[in-house]
């Protein structure tokens, strides 16, 4: 069974850091592109970041960019979203779901939804 696992979740103080993990099973990330998503409840979810099946491309959201780091083990099967500078706004579910080779911004086009991580931002 394809799944993804995600990890690293929880609370910090505006300004704070916590790196998320998106650890797949089943499968080898080698081949996908891995997005990061998230959600707040009542509000639809946001693509956060994206890096393609190599490594060699990676795009933001704008609310995130020069904060967040996206980056890649294959050799772990794990994909990481670094998450400096962390901001109340911040504050969501965290999914990671994978596409074929290179990144999209359509959600529909991404598949193995994990079970996501909860992150709040708050003092």
């Amino acid at each position: 069974q394809l799944q993804f696992v995600e990890s690293g979740g929880g609370l910090v103080q505006p300004g704070g850091s916590l790196r998320l993990s998106c650890a797949a099973s089943g499968f080898t990330l080698d081949y996908y592109a891995i997005g990061w998503f998230r959600q707040v409840p009542g509000k639809e979810r946001e693509g956060v970041s994206c890096i393609n099946k190599n490594g060699g491309s990676t795009n933001y959201v704008d609310s995130v960019k020069g904060r967040f780091t996206i980056s890649r083990d294959n050799a772990k099967n794990t994909v990481y979203l670094q998450m400096n500078s962390l901001k109340p706004e911040d504050t969501a579910v965290y999914y990671c779901a994978s596409r074929a080779a290179f990144c999209s911004g359509y959600q529909s086009e991404y598949d193995n939804w994990g079970q996501g991580t909860q992150v709040t931002v708050s003092s």
